[in-house]
């Protein structure tokens, strides 16, 4: 497959950002790594290759995001605002740049899938919920889906904008997004076994609020025997893409 390396100054950040990209042609998905996880995890870890069906035939262009969780979401001893702040110019740098860039390089027109594991698959669920207008298919392995598990008693508009939790719950449903939502593929995977537990009541949490707004998603909980870990990861990602015929 075709593999390439980027490294460009944003101007949102105003930082050098790295990034990935394998294939050329079919869908754009963006892939975001785990906690703390860099833009290399998902090739380092074994992702990349069980994509390579998709990749090899053109059917999918996998760009992988680099984070910057370290100083976000994981800086516990940071002020809340400067680091939601940061969070949200990160965001923004992936909507406004990156996103904008990844499509001259060869995926086809449309909207994009977006995937991650763990707090990859947090960062996978926020950008779907927050902009459906851009992305019509999430895969969230593993992921929590709100923010008070960082932030925990802090909140603010910014913590709100990026608790899909919370954001969906007071959603009405006239909004316009709603009729996005429902156009589109939605999986959440977890499983029942070691390390999932807050990952599986997040999830469970968010599977409610889904069937409550009428929404349809295909929330799936794998076994007790399914760890928090790479090798299911590595099952789960070309399962559900095969199922949805990417």
């Amino acid at each position: 497959m075709t593999t390439r390396y980027f490294k460009e100054m944003s101007q949102i950040l105003h930082r050098e950002m790295e990034c990935k990209v394998y294939g050329e042609g079919g869908r754009l998905c963006l892939a975001f790594p785990p906690q703390n996880g860099r833009f290399y995890d998902f090739e380092n870890f074994g992702m990349v290759e069980v994509l390579r069906p998709w990749l090899d035939s053109g059917k999918m262009m996998l760009v992988c995001v680099d984070g910057i969780d370290g100083q976000t979401w994981s800086y516990f001893d940071g002020d809340p605002r400067q680091r939601i702040e940061l969070q949200e110019q990160w965001f923004q740098y992936v909507v406004r740049e990156l996103l904008p860039w990844a499509r001259t390089l060869g995926a086809t027109t449309g909207k994009g899938i977006v995937t991650g594991c763990s707090m990859g698959a947090f960062h996978a669920g926020n950008f779907f919920f927050r902009h459906p207008d851009l992305f019509d298919t999430v895969i969230a392995l593993s992921g929590l889906y709100h923010a008070g598990y960082f932030f925990h008693d802090y909140m603010d508009n910014l913590v709100y904008d990026n608790s899909p939790l919370d954001f969906l719950r007071n959603m009405p449903q006239d909004h316009p997004y709603m009729d996005l939502y429902r156009a589109s593929q939605i999986i959440l995977c977890v499983g029942q076994g070691a390390w999932e537990d807050d990952l599986l009541s997040s999830t469970r949490r968010m599977d409610t609020l889904l069937r409550e707004k009428g929404i349809p998603a295909w929330v799936d909980y794998w076994g007790y025997d399914v760890c928090h870990d790479w090798c299911w990861w590595q099952k789960q990602l070309p399962y559900f893409l095969g199922k949805i015929g990417i």
